[in-house]
């Protein structure tokens, strides 16, 4: 007898507490493989696609295309046991080994995997089967690895208690990882993003070794990325960082006011209420100055075009107003830093994680260029290309799109000169750059035209005084007057 089992909408990243469908990739009557993606939904941060833990056939959907949906809300039901020949992990009805995926989706735990993928030591019990039945292995292992082993990003767990419902249609589920988490001796690991667990297994990183900082224990990206830094600098200590919530709404999903004759009323959601969110709250948090200074680009125009003559990939404005960012934080590290108000705490960052404003037609977003010190020019321009492409066409992922240590905004691109930025928070600065265009300008003592540009720094007065802002502008702008200038840093 096949049993119906319901998939719920997963939280798909820190903070994030609703999705739009976009667009549905499987239709009721459908028979769907486990880890098959069902929906394309769209978040307050990027368009991803669902998969559903369950393989089976779909006997309802929830929701049509544009409607928007709370995290925890039902996506679709799976009937699954009772299945084609032809579905994908087809198996007896009643047999534990085939309910699920083993994956968790941020709260629902599932069964064994089929052969191809990670089995689990503790299962959901299906219509009364104990849940160590069918397993294989020693206890504590996966695919005969031990936990510690495994543990790193793998979905061992599905958080503690206070996170949404666990449930999937299965009564025998609890939290805790107990029937529907995938729990080991130790107990769970209090981790509800699948992306913090896929960061901290890309890089090795043992979640049972880290104290969260979330809600009661609950392990954050932020948590993960200061343990790879403090594993890079020997430091042990456990971050004291403090985490932005989810954001906060002044009306339930879904509702709308009524507009005035006249008036035309646009909810502020998806990736334009995220905007205003973070936007607001630096303006609300960081007491911000700015200074500029206006440059001839004039020689940096001339070294972009030998660059490009000389052969090979070309190189991008961008990329090398990048690479002299990169070079001028070398000497002024307090603008790569953020504030911890809690602890009242500077903190610093070796690397440079490089963000950059980018224009789409969902909207604002700023991707973040990882390791830009490390980068050259090249490298520099292949990368605004693809997290930009990435951009235009949604795909940018929750990660591609947090974490940034400074940001650059090139304005100029919309044929402006000047603007005043406000920094994108956490950070502690920003760098506007406005268009270049031929100007008068006394060069060498005489009167010419030049390509000239403005430049604009908006800081964070708290992480350094002016001095420190302004030595960093002007080594900016003379970067940008005398390229030569870099290469006491190369």
């Amino acid at each position: 007898m096949a049993q119906v089992l319901e998939f719920k909408l997963p939280d798909l990243g820190e903070g994030l507490t609703e999705a739009e469908i976009v667009r549905w990739l499987v239709e009721v009557g459908d028979v769907v493989a486990i880890d098959q993606p069902v929906v394309e939904v769209e978040t307050a941060k990027a368009m991803v696609e669902v998969p559903c833990p369950y393989g089976g056939v779909v006997t309802a959907r929830f929701g049509e295309e544009g409607t928007e949906l709370p995290v925890g809300a039902p996506l679709i039901t799976v009937a699954v046991g009772e299945r084609p020949a032809s579905a994908a992990g087809d198996t007896k009805a009643g047999d534990t080994g085939s309910q699920g995926s083993g994956n968790v989706l941020v709260g629902y735990g599932t069964s064994d995997a089929p052969a191809r993928r990670r089995r689990v030591r503790q299962e959901r019990p299906v219509s009364g089967t104990s849940a160590a039945a069918g397993q294989t292995g020693v206890p504590g292992s996966v695919n005969g690895r031990t936990d510690a082993a495994a543990a790193p990003g793998h979905a061992q767990a599905t958080g503690p208690a206070t996170t949404m419902d666990r449930q999937a249609g299965d009564a025998a589920t609890t939290v805790n990882g107990q029937a529907g988490g995938l729990a080991t001796d130790d107990g769970p690991v209090p981790v509800i993003s699948p992306l913090v667990r896929r960061l901290a297994r890309q890089n090795g990183l043992n979640l049972r070794e880290l104290t969260g900082s979330g809600p009661d224990g609950l392990i954050l990206r932020a948590d993960v990325e200061y343990a790879l830094r403090a594993a890079e600098q020997g430091v042990t200590t456990s971050p004291a960082e403090p985490h932005p919530g989810p954001p906060q709404t002044s009306a339930p999903s879904g509702a709308s006011s009524t507009a005035a004759p006249g008036e035309i009323r646009t909810p502020l959601k998806g990736i334009r209420g995220a905007v205003a969110d973070k936007l607001a709250r630096s303006r609300r948090e960081i007491p911000d100055a700015t200074c500029w200074v206006d440059a001839d680009a004039t020689e940096l125009m001339r070294a972009r075009t030998a660059m490009n003559a000389a052969g090979g990939p070309k190189i991008s404005l961008l990329a090398l107003l990048a690479r002299i960012c990169t070079a001028a934080l070398a000497r002024f590290p307090e603008l790569n830093s953020t504030v911890d108000a809690q602890a009242r705490e500077i903190v610093r960052f070796d690397q440079v994680h490089l963000g950059f404003a980018a224009q789409t037609e969902r909207g604002l977003v700023v991707p973040v260029v990882r390791d830009a010190q490390a980068r050259d020019a090249e490298s520099l321009t292949a990368e605004f290309v693809r997290l930009t492409e990435a951009g235009r066409t949604g795909t940018l992922t929750p990660a591609e799109l947090t974490g940034g240590t400074f940001t650059l905004n090139n304005y100029g691109v919309f044929g402006v000169d000047g603007s005043t930025p406000i920094i994108n928070h956490p950070e502690a600065a920003m760098l506007g750059v406005g268009r270049i265009v031929p100007k008068p300008w006394v060069h060498e003592g005489e009167l010419a035209v030049r390509q000239v540009v403005q430049l604009s720094l908006t800081f964070d007065h708290r992480v350094c005084d002016g001095g420190v802002a302004g030595g960093f502008l002007r080594y900016v702008a003379d970067c940008v007057e005398q390229p030569a200038v870099l290469l006491r840093t190369l």
